[in-house]
């Protein structure tokens, strides 16, 4: 298993003053760092290849569609957009060398039309999203859609959403991208929904349930790590969470509090439990606490590690 971090923890954007972000990243101890080419135009594709390259550091991206893109608007003009923009982001994922492009790249991120989804919007979000597919085959990408919970879209909320979507779209280089904040409040059963999606796993975002440090929370880490180890799931474990020092990002994704000192805090305790979850339900390894290296559990530790 690899472990992975977000960089919009660090950044709101991502230009060529970001790459440093690389080292500070496999300093931490992540194997992959997940970029968000907030910016296509400024995004530093091959310089950001050449210092991960350098690093051993592998890369994913996340992206979301904005509002004059979207896939599943009733103007064919806006959608047409969204499939030209997405090859656009594609590209650069190739010339990055990224692994896996997720996230919401499948219809504009927040946009809800005040209904439910209709089959119109099933359609054409399956046809954009078959094109997309299409334009990306043979480059080795993997383009992963994640289900978002019903505050940030009404397209894909829940796995089972996802797999039909993928199934519908029926190319072996689109996946599913599953993450425990959105799942949390749209499954009835996280553990469940991850054994269902089963194969189709190809990201998994592991979030604590208000975005900050997992084990301090409301996620069921046992029964989420047994569930992921019975579908075979040995390939990247991401932390996705936001500075909420950085104003215009704070208000986009509602973060009004610090859940550490710092994000390198957040982002080095995250590590840690998820390495000692991961070693426990997969390795059979006795469970350390990474707050003091005993048995507790990080909610209720009280030592001071030495």
């Amino acid at each position: 298993m690899r472990f992975a971090v977000n960089s919009l923890l660090f950044t709101g954007t991502f230009d060529e003053s970001d790459l440093i972000l690389c080292d500070k990243v496999r300093d931490m101890g992540f194997d992959v760092f997940e970029v968000t080419p907030v910016d296509p135009m400024v995004f530093p594709a091959a310089k950001l290849r050449a210092r991960a390259n350098d690093l051993g550091l592998s890369l994913n991206a996340n992206f979301a569609l904005p509002f004059d893109a979207n896939t599943i608007s009733p103007d064919p003009t806006i959608r047409a957009k969204g499939v030209e923009l997405s090859k656009r982001v594609v590209d650069l994922c190739v010339e990055a060398g990224v692994e896996v492009y997720c996230g919401a790249n499948y219809c504009a991120w927040g946009y809800h039309s005040g209904r439910r989804r209709s089959q119109d919007e099933w359609t054409w979000g399956v046809e954009a999203y078959r094109a997309i597919g299409e334009y990306a085959a043979g480059s080795g990408l993997t383009i992963a859609v994640e289900t978002l919970n019903r505050f940030e879209s009404h397209y894909l909320n829940t796995a089972e959403d996802a797999c039909r979507f993928i199934n519908d779209v029926g190319l072996d280089n689109c996946k599913v991208h599953l993450d425990t904040f959105h799942m949390l409040r749209e499954e009835d059963d996280v553990a469940d929904a991850i054994r269902k999606t089963g194969s189709q796993l190809a990201y998994f975002h592991a979030c604590g349930s208000h975005r900050g440090i997992p084990g301090r929370d409301m996620v069921h880490w046992d029964d989420t790590f047994r569930a992921l180890k019975d579908i075979g799931y040995d390939y990247i474990i991401g932390v996705e969470s936001f500075n909420p020092g950085i104003e215009r990002l704070a208000s986009l994704v509602c973060i009004w509090r610090d859940y550490a000192e710092s994000p390198e805090a957040l982002a080095r305790a995250s590590l840690a439990y998820l390495k000692a979850k991961h070693a426990e339900i997969y390795l059979g390894a006795p469970w350390v606490c990474p707050d003091c290296g005993g048995e507790c559990a990080p909610k209720t530790c009280s030592h001071t590690k030495t």
